[in-house]
């Protein structure tokens, strides 16, 4: 048995310790002493570290499975010249002459006129296809919300997208009756690209040094740094020069369910996956913060099941209400007015990519600290294009 399965069982046993223990010590009210509450509340924590131990084991072996991955092929055939070989931004002289330029290496004339094709309007350079599809790949595991969505790649300029905005419908007709006309209406979504950036900072000793993994650092800073600020907007957006999130009162998610106090409810949540059309509940998702699954754990529906469940197999996802269950920091908590759960098909949210993300080598910025500053920049946008698809449940206000 692997360790990852032998703890994702011992998870699901101490859960199903904490709810026996939960149904034995609440009375009729549904309230504990304040001595079971503690020793209950010990358990539930036991069941949240388990949980995010499972998360770093199940990182670490994709991780070593990527690791692991030969990172050259054997000859099989005698090597042949293409006819025509890649070009630009695809070429092993771009890649190169790009690296050699992160590292400070090679004359400044040979740099320039090989990377020329790959200038950007600030002075930076667009980096090599193939570590873009690095980076895109390193976004997805940071950003949860990149797996969900729909991802398109623009070149330049904004993108208009068609929506239905209302759908025909049929008719009853006598024979020989004459078939009233019911055309769907279309409207147009605009989706354009917003800039995102962050400076990134590596000894002048690092740089130098042949053994250190320049890329794999620069990918994963990037990454961590972007993918935040991304998943972030994705959720909370204003639209104001960063992509219009799912929780924006006007263009996000509609409310699907607002609570009647200010503590959740197994009806609201049950009432919130109903809000949502049978359609799109196929393939629906529900995101809410860490915290806010605290106060979902002790909920039952009118089975006496609880809503929540852990998942049991290796890769398994938790469920709500038997659909998955992501959790994202830059969800709201659940407080007054608060909207502390979306639930819908994810696949209607967009996220339109601007190819090209770049990097500029700052050499005096940080000279006097021994450190050279890289400056990485990407364009990005986000809607919702289908606004049915998707619903919050918002808190009561104060």
């Amino acid at each position: 048995m692997s360790k990852i399965l032998e703890m994702r069982q011992k998870r699901a046993e101490t859960w199903d310790r904490a709810k026996a223990f939960l149904d034995e010590h609440t009375n009729e009210n549904g309230v504990m002493s304040a001595e079971d509450t503690q020793q209950y509340e010990r358990m539930e924590q036991e069941v949240v570290d388990l949980g995010h131990a499972i998360e770093r084991m199940e990182r670490a072996e994709q991780m070593d499975r990527q690791m692991n991955d030969p990172t050259s092929r054997p000859l099989a055939s005698r090597p042949e010249k293409s006819p025509t070989g890649r070009m630009g931004r695809a070429s092993d002289e771009y890649k190169q002459a790009f690296w050699n330029m992160i590292r400070n290496r090679s004359g400044h004339h040979l740099l320039h006129n090989a990377l020329q094709i790959g200038t950007d309007s600030e002075g930076g350079f667009l980096c090599p296809d193939e570590y873009e599809r690095t980076l895109v790949q390193a976004l997805a595991e940071e950003n949860q919300l990149r797996t969900l969505c729909t991802i398109i790649r623009t070149e330049s300029g904004d993108r208009k997208i068609p929506v239905v905005a209302s759908h025909g419908t049929a008719s009853w007709v006598e024979e020989e009756g004459q078939i009233p006309e019911s055309d769907d209406a279309f409207g147009q979504i605009s989706i354009g690209a917003h800039k995102v950036a962050t400076m990134i900072k590596v000894s002048d000793e690092l740089l130098q040094d042949s053994v250190f993994d320049i890329e794999s650092y620069i990918a994963s800073e990037f990454a961590r740094r972007i993918g935040a600020a991304e998943e972030d907007a994705f959720i909370n957006g204003d639209g104001v020069a960063k992509p219009t999130g799912l929780l924006h009162n006007t263009n996000g998610a509609g409310v699907g369910v607002t609570t009647a106090g200010a503590a959740l409810t197994a009806d609201e949540i049950i009432d919130l996956v109903h809000s949502v059309k049978s359609v799109y509940r196929k393939k629906s998702v529900f995101l809410l913060n860490d915290s806010s699954i605290k106060a979902i754990r002790k909920l039952k529906d009118g089975n006496g099941q609880y809503l929540w469940q852990p998942g049991l197999k290796e890769g398994q996802p938790d469920k709500l209400l038997n659909y998955r269950l992501v959790t994202s920091a830059y969800m709201p908590e659940v407080a007054a007015g608060a909207k502390p759960i979306l639930f819908g098909d994810f696949s209607s949210y967009w996220i339109a990519d601007r190819q090209g993300r770049s990097f500029q080598r700052l050499n005096e910025l940080y000279a006097a600290t021994g450190q050279v500053g890289f400056r990485a920049t990407q364009r990005v946008d986000g809607r919702l294009v289908l606004a049915e698809a998707m619903k919050c449940l918002q808190v009561k206000g104060a």
